[in-house]
């Protein structure tokens, strides 16, 4: 638990510093070609750390929102998708603002289906959410996909942790796949907008 703790600080410091995203590599693009994958997305870009003070869902001009650098990423994220060929055929985003806002410019330049909400993807930081039901709860929905097209999540840092103890850059993505029983993760490779 301390080792996840200490990564998860450090995450939270490099994506305060703005350190740069690693780069995707091909076995997760690869991998998300094929029918049944799964993509764990870091929400894009948006300045600053957790939410402000009185944030509240459903209204986001009180939360922390993607700049113009995190809509570009969405964007090139689905910019690349299409490019790729990938095949989404369910996109899941959180509720804050920040990953719908990634989901939605991400699907648009990809050409793919609109996301849907899905609460279990919420942030717990900072005193949201409960960590532990929202995460059992992604494991679920996770291990109920089949397919037959590519479901992607756009979710948060410390959900993307909660699943996979990884950090993500902004708009970076893990590639999974779900084995049986209550096993870790399966990490397949990375995708990013970033060449």
């Amino acid at each position: 638990m301390a080792a996840r703790r200490i990564a998860w600080l450090a995450s939270m410091l490099l994506a305060a510093l703005g350190v740069a995203p690693a780069q995707a590599d091909e076995a997760g693009w690869t991998a998300l070609t094929r029918p049944g994958a799964i993509a764990l997305i870091r929400h894009a870009y948006a300045p600053g750390v957790g939410d402000p003070p009185g944030m509240r869902l459903g209204d986001c001009p009180s939360q922390r929102n993607l700049d113009a650098q995190g809509r570009a990423e969405a964007a090139r994220l689905g910019e690349r998708l299409r490019r790729r060929d990938v095949r989404v055929q369910l996109a899941l985003h959180s509720p804050w603002c920040r990953a719908r806002d990634t989901a939605q410019l991400a699907m648009a330049a990809a050409s793919g289906p609109a996301s849907r909400e899905e609460p279990a993807f919420g942030s717990f930081f900072g005193g949201y959410g409960d960590a532990a039901r929202q995460t059992a709860a992604a494991r679920e929905i996770l291990r109920g996909w089949q397919g037959p097209g590519v479901l992607l999540v756009f979710t948060h840092q410390v959900n993307v942790l909660g699943l996979t103890g990884i950090a993500l850059a902004p708009a970076e993505g893990l590639v999974v796949r779900v084995p049986p029983g209550d096993g870790p993760l399966e990490v397949l490779g990375r995708i990013s907008p970033h060449d």
